[in-house]
């Protein structure tokens, strides 16, 4: 009885369908999002926060702070898990930044 429940465990987990979406709060991501989510899946929407610096904005004016109110209320409106992820760390930018702003 236990290896059987067990099994059911392990089948029902392997056949949930998760989906991780970058979601900029525009239109293209918020339908993925929502088209995923009408098909079935568990979807996690993060906000990919690639760059800090402010240099030739206005004080106070920063577009990554709309973009992400716009995606917090996407996600909040498709009740799915959101997450600002912070990617300027010292492995982000010797992985992916150099080599794409050097090649």
């Amino acid at each position: 009885v236990f290896l059987e429940k067990i099994s059911i465990l392990q089948r029902n987990f392997f056949s949930m369908k998760k989906v991780v979406v970058g979601l900029s709060g525009g239109v293209d991501s918020s339908v993925a999002a929502w088209l995923l989510k009408d098909a079935g899946y568990d979807v996690h929407a993060i906000y990919m926060k690639n760059w800090h610096d402010t240099t030739g904005l206005l004080h106070g004016d920063c577009p990554a702070n709309d973009d992400i109110t716009f995606a917090q209320l996407v996600a909040r409106k498709l009740d799915i898990p959101f997450e600002v992820v912070d990617l300027q760390t010292p492995m982000y930018f010797a992985t992916v930044r150099s080599n794409l702003i050097f090649s």
